[in-house]
């Protein structure tokens, strides 16, 4: 499952009013997340939950819902 918070910003960077964001959504299912738009939601991301990717984690997550994991295990419990 998703969190609201990441549609939010993923929605927001992309300029979706209605869509559907799913855990097992992968990039190429979204209008407009292309290479350049992907790189824009990871540093939305970043900044909206204070956290910091490394490039082999992000290479890693083949959908919305492993993006999730990453960020959960960024977080401080």
């Amino acid at each position: 499952m998703i969190s609201d918070k990441l549609k939010q910003v993923i929605q927001k960077e992309l300029n979706l009013k209605e869509f559907d964001l799913k855990a097992e959504t992968i990039a190429s299912q979204v209008p407009g997340w292309d290479s350049l738009n992907h790189i824009n939601i990871i540093l939305a991301i970043e900044k909206e939950y204070g956290i910091k990717f490394k490039g082999l984690e992000i290479l890693k997550a083949k959908n919305i819902g492993d993006l999730q994991k990453l960020i959960d295990s960024k977080i401080p419990a």
